[in-house]
């Protein structure tokens, strides 16, 4: 067998070919292969080499800008979802890079005759906390039923940290005399709601509170049930206004504490 050893190949204008040297071989010029068949292995520094497809099975391929590698599919990058009804304290969880925060302030207290408490204010905001460690929670407590010729309490302020906050809503007769209570508005989030207000001494049949974010009040009470809305004011939402007593001689109901959601993102 023969063997021709030779430093390069040339095309017929001296430029372009190969070179070879200590075992190498070096294309001058443009490379271009119809049909490539590797059998072995291919390596070598350069960023366009894909890496090895060995393992990765339902990954795509990624780059930081500087070099390439494969990452696991996603559908969602939902981490986690908490709920405060009291006060408390949001730590980062590990990873988390966005968070959506919903905050509502407590409901005001109703009154006898009909005069109902107004709900909390209401916020929402979706926030970078890249570079937040943790967030002081504070909830509104639901203000106190009263009765007639007296007013409900205000519904308390609910707070995440210094970014938002959502009003307690007025309770009854405070904002006029046998009037509802007003509701209360959010800030600090992309969007603020106004709490909705209560009903007035007209509303003999023992008017409901007003309704927040989250749904309504308890419903109205009926003198043969004694002080029906005042008994079953939790079964109501977060941050409504409690229902007024029916005639001056049954007590309205207390307003509804508020709530504090976070969705935490990864």
């Amino acid at each position: 067998m023969s063997t021709l050893k030779v430093a390069s190949i040339r095309d017929l204008s001296g430029i372009g070919g190969f070179t070879l040297a200590s075992g190498n071989i070096t294309a001058n010029g443009t490379l271009t292969v119809s049909n490539l068949t590797v059998n072995g292995t291919m390596s070598g520094s350069s960023g366009q080499i894909v890496p090895s497809v060995s393992g990765q099975s339902g990954k795509f391929l990624t780059t930081n800008g500087s070099s390439m590698s494969w990452a696991s599919v996603s559908s969602e990058n939902i981490s986690s979802m908490q709920v405060w009804t009291g006060n408390g304290t949001w730590n980062r969880p590990s990873g988390v890079v966005y968070i959506h925060v919903r905050c509502n302030g407590g409901g005001g207290g109703g009154a006898g005759h009909g005069e109902s408490g107004g709900a909390g204010g209401y916020s929402e905001r979706v926030m970078s906390v890249a570079n937040i460690s943790s967030v002081g929670i504070t909830i509104g407590g639901g203000g106190g039923g009263t009765w007639y010729f007296n007013r409900g309490g205000d519904g308390g302020t609910s707070s995440f940290g210094p970014y938002m906050s959502a009003g307690g809503g007025h309770g009854a007769a405070r904002n006029n005399s046998h009037s509802g209570g007003l509701g209360r508005n959010g800030s600090g989030g992309d969007i603020n709601i106004w709490g909705g207000g209560g009903q007035s001494h007209a509303a003999h049949g023992g008017g409901t509170g007003g309704p927040s974010h989250f749904g309504g009040s308890v419903a109205a009470g009926w003198p043969n049930g004694g002080n029906f809305s005042h008994n079953h004011q939790d079964h109501s939402a977060y941050g409504s206004g409690g229902s007024g007593g029916h005639f001056s001689s049954f007590r309205g109901s207390n307003g509804k504490y508020g709530v504090i959601t976070v969705i935490n993102y990864k």
